[in-house]
């Protein structure tokens, strides 16, 4: 059974960083993505940064680019996302996600494993 567990959410105000990490047990992607999203409330789940176990490319939204980075280490079968700077508007449920497949799509349909999410708050 495949399973997803992120930490490293928290309080912080804005301006600061967090580290978030998922560590991914039952299977390795060794030939997939990793990808992080996030939902903030009454809003729909985005996608945030997604990368390749193998080789390590990397796509980000927009939004965070320059701020977040997403990383990985194979040997733990862990996914990193580095967060700096953080605002206020980042403020959301953070979700691991990976696919099996190689192409690094954003959308959260394709994704066929999550975790089940850790709070960020960034008060202003």
């Amino acid at each position: 059974q495949v399973q997803l567990t992120e930490s490293g959410g928290g309080l912080v105000q804005a301006g600061d960083s967090l580290r978030l990490a998922c560590v991914v047990s039952g299977r390795t992607f060794s030939g997939g993505v990793a990808g992080w999203f996030r939902q903030a409330p009454g809003k729909e789940r985005e996608f945030v940064a997604a990368i390749r176990w193998s080789g390590g490319s990397t796509v980000y939204t927009n939004s965070v680019k320059g701020r977040f980075t997403i990383s990985r280490d194979n040997a733990k079968n862990a996914v990193y996302l580095q967060m700096n700077s953080l605002e206020p508007e980042d403020t959301a449920v953070y979700y691991c996600a990976a696919r099996t497949g190689w192409t690094l799509y954003t959308s959260t349909s394709s994704f066929d494993y999550w975790g089940q999410g850790t709070q960020v708050t960034v008060s202003s």
